[in-house]
């Protein structure tokens, strides 16, 4: 625990580097956290109480030295502003945010192990990181674990939640994998998902929905109107072979 002296001398956020500079190996490490990112922007767009940052360092006091940061491949916070000050953050500095950790944290396994099922997962438990998602769909045979992961933080440490995609009440979303909607490629991505285990749609795919449905609903008001217009020749027919006047 830091002393009252220790907390007045650490570091502002201009003052500690924003990321950790690692390449990436493999595209699912920006492109999956994107589109994770893309998809908040829309459901939540509404919400101005949190934050979804990728590759973005966070800074704490749970380590031995506090200017040394852990950086997620992507990570939400709840309860803390969209922009801290009406600006942009450069980094997610806990003593900077009343100590608000992420209420989630991603790691996307590369071809080089980065510690995802050990190290990082200890650091993440001793941050307060509540879920804890690793995906993994490139290396899991190697690795020995499911394509994702999920674990929640209790008293005696990570658990492992059951099924996909993994509900999170505390963030009122699921979290799994599924194809990458209108991918001509086929690509596989990670989507939010309801809890009746939906997945959510962007803001294009609603609209396709909707477009979709006038267009059936206009079907249906073609044929229900040839549907009367058969039934009123058919009558008109047979008043006329009963002699009417028609």
């Amino acid at each position: 625990m830091l002393s009252s002296d220790d907390i007045r001398t650490l570091p502002p956020s201009h003052e500690l580097p924003c990321s950790d500079d690692i390449p990436v190996d493999n595209e699912d490490q920006n492109f999956v956290p994107n589109y994770l990112l893309f998809l908040l922007e829309y459901l939540w767009k509404q919400r101005q109480d949190w934050y979804f940052a990728v590759d973005m360092a966070i800074y704490h006091t749970t380590g031995p030295n506090p200017r040394v940061p852990i950086v997620p491949d992507a990570f939400l916070s709840l309860g803390v502003p969209r922009q801290k000050d009406g600006q942009s953050r450069n980094s997610y500095i806990l003593w900077e945010e009343n100590y608000v950790p992420p209420v989630m944290a991603l790691e996307v396994v590369s071809q080089t192990p980065g510690g995802e099922y050990d190290k990082k997962l200890q650091s993440y438990a001793k941050l307060g990181v509540l879920y804890y998602a690793i995906y993994n769909a490139r290396f899991s045979q190697r690795d020995g674990h499911q394509p994702l992961e999920v674990y929640k933080l209790s008293k005696t440490g990570y658990q492992l939640q059951p099924g996909e995609p993994c509900w999170m009440p505390e963030l009122g979303l699921g979290i799994g994998r599924c194809p990458l909607p209108d991918d001509p490629l086929g690509r596989e991505t990670l989507s939010w998902f309801g809890e009746g285990g939906d997945r959510l749609l962007n803001e294009a795919e609603i609209k396709d929905q909707q477009l979709q449905l006038e267009r059936q609903q206009a079907q249906a008001e073609r044929q229900q109107a040839a549907l009367e217009r058969q039934r009123a020749e058919r009558l008109v027919q047979r008043l006329r072979e009963l002699g009417e006047d028609i």
